[in-house]
C-alpha cells in the first residue's frame, strides 16, 4: 500500500506523521504556550537541542504549514515563529496530551525510566 493511501486510511498515522520528530511536539507545545518565540528563545527553552536539529525541525514544521516564520528587516536580524492557523488547530490535541501526561505522570516516568535503562544496556 502506498504511503499516501495509508494516511487516507489511517487518520491517526497522518496526524502523527505531521507532528512526529524528536523535537516537533515540544516546539509545537512551546509555541502553543508562548504564542511567539524567537530562535534564541527556543534554544533557552530546549537547551539540549542542537542548532542543526532546531533549524531542521522548524523548517519542516514551516514547510508542513504548522508554523509561520516571520523575518523582520532589522539589524541584527529578527526572526519570530508562531503557530499558523492550521497549527493552532492542534491546540486541543496538545492540551489533551499535556492533561493525559500529567494525569499519568508516575506511570509515564516509570515507563520512560525503564526505556532509558534498557537503551543503556
Amino acid at each position: 500500500m502506498a504511503a499516501k493511501e495509508r494516511y487516507v486510511m489511517c487518520p491517526v498515522d497522518a496526524a502523527i506523521a505531521l507532528m512526529s520528530g524528536k523535537w516537533k511536539p515540544r516546539i509545537l507545545w512551546k509555541l502553543h504556550l508562548y504564542k511567539v518565540l524567537r530562535y534564541s528563545e527556543f534554544q533557552r527553552e530546549m537547551p539540549s537541542i542542537t542548532h542543526k536539529m532546531l533549524a531542521q525541525q522548524l523548517r519542516e514544521l514551516e514547510n508542513d504549514g504548522l508554523i509561520i516564520r516571520t523575518m523582520y528587516p532589522v539589524m541584527p536580524p529578527k526572526v519570530e515563529y508562531r503557530l499558523s492557523d492550521f497549527g493552532q488547530t492542534l491546540a486541543p490535541v496538545i492540551d489533551s496530551l499535556v492533561t493525559w501526561s500529567r494525569a499519568h505522570e508516575p506511570e509515564v516516568r516509570a515507563i520512560l525510566k525503564r526505556k532509558d535503562e534498557s537503551d543503556s544496556v
